[in-house]
């Protein structure tokens, strides 16, 4: 099989047996990289391709989400002869990654022990819910994460139920620290020849993704609490009522906080003793709040917007997903690239990272079940001289 990527990661194989979420978005990431990805399916395929609605003609937009970049092959682990496709895909890989639960695949010979064997110098990721430890038979989904975490005691209104966040934001994470963990592993095999097991479960990602509300418990001895949308230790961090929508306010700092004041026609509140300071602000907030209110009604969420932002006082209107998508267009950000050709062409989201020499590319759409199965059976099969 010829390699014909360009980007940071070209000549990189990777064999990809994770599923749904996290590990296929970590692979996609890698694909954008130049990184040959095969993604190994069961003979049902990725569960995604079944989560609908919504769809894109008759595939889910979920699947198509995570899966640009990459060929797939269908395998029946089950069956001898597609374990053996799937060890000598592993075997010549240098990348694998996995997301079944924690010794799911010793029964193939695709643990860890096994491939390291016939292949020393792999770097074999594996995703898990909660570790290969003593929460390995546990399994890992992120709303699961996401309440055992913590996370849904710190989402809601103060006096609701706890409340989820709207996207698996903890797959998403792990997705991420997988890959960093990736490239590291890499860049120690270009240093020493050797490869390493690299391991990434969604609670640990979850614990260091919470950040101060981990470190508050952590440090601090605090344990946190649902607050709605005012944060903990920054006021005003908050969305605040204009004369028709609601205003994202975050000015974090004491030179923000007066060119807010500034713009809103209160130029002697920053020098009030109950606001002079950040704690100030913060533990005076029920004071200051009614007296931003009552200058934000005047005008407009948009008309806000534009004068505060030309003042550097961070600001945004509350959209929805349209809405941000209009606008990183209007910024320049160019969200949407589309992959494929013709009947195939679909629009996915752009790679987050710009890159000065090496952009990312987007050669393949997401591929249909099993798409790429008989050119890959042919190359893993094939007998090479001596």
């Amino acid at each position: 099989m010829e390699h014909s990527a360009a980007g940071p990661l070209s000549g990189l194989l990777v064999a990809d047996f994770s599923r749904v979420l996290a590990g296929p978005y970590a692979t996609m990431l890698l694909a954008d990289l130049g990184a040959e990805v095969v993604k190994v399916e069961g003979p049902q395929g990725d569960e995604t391709r079944t989560w609908m609605p919504p769809v894109r003609g008759d595939v889910s937009t979920y699947y198509l989400g995570v899966n640009r970049g990459k060929r797939s092959i269908a395998l029946d682990l089950r069956e001898e002869a597609d374990a053996a496709v799937a060890r000598e895909l592993a075997a010549r890989a240098d990348v694998v990654i996995e997301n079944f639960k924690p010794g799911g695949l010793a029964k193939y010979g695709l643990d860890y022990d096994a491939v390291k064997t016939a292949n020393p110098g792999s770097v074999y990721a594996s995703i898990s819910g909660f570790g290969s430890g003593e929460g390995r038979h546990v399994p890992g989904y992120d709303l699961m994460v996401q309440a055992i975490s913590g996370l849904m005691s710190l989402t809601g209104d103060p006096d609701g139920p706890p409340y989820r966040a709207g996207i698996s934001v903890f797959d998403v994470m792990a997705g991420n620290h997988a890959v960093i963990g990736i490239l590291a592993a890499l860049r120690h095999r270009d240093a020493t020849g050797e490869g390493q097991h690299v391991e990434v479960n969604l609670l640990s990602s979850a614990l260091t993704g919470l950040v101060n509300h981990s470190s508050a418990y952590v440090a601090g001895g605090v344990v946190p609490y649902r607050m709605g949308n005012a944060h903990p230790s920054v006021f005003p961090y908050e969305p605040l009522p204009t004369a028709d929508h609601d205003l994202i306010v975050a000015a974090a700092n004491d030179g923000q906080f007066r060119r807010l004041c500034e713009v809103l026609g209160l130029p002697d509140v920053p020098d009030d003793p109950r606001f002079a300071r950040n704690a100030d602000r913060t533990k005076n907030r029920e004071e200051l709040r009614p007296l931003l209110v009552e200058r934000l009604a005047e005008r407009g969420a948009v008309e806000w917007f534009d004068a505060l932002t030309k003042v550097g006082v961070p600001c945004g209107p509350i959209n929805t997903i349209d809405g941000g998508f209009a606008m990183a267009e209007r910024f320049g950000l160019d969200p949407i690239v589309e992959v494929g050709d013709g009947d195939r062409a679909v629009p996915t989201t752009r790679h987050p990272i710009r890159f000065s020499a090496t952009p990312a590319a987007y050669r393949l759409p997401p591929p249909e079940l099993d798409e790429h199965g008989a050119e890959l059976r042919a190359w893993l099969t094939e007998t090479t001289d001596d």
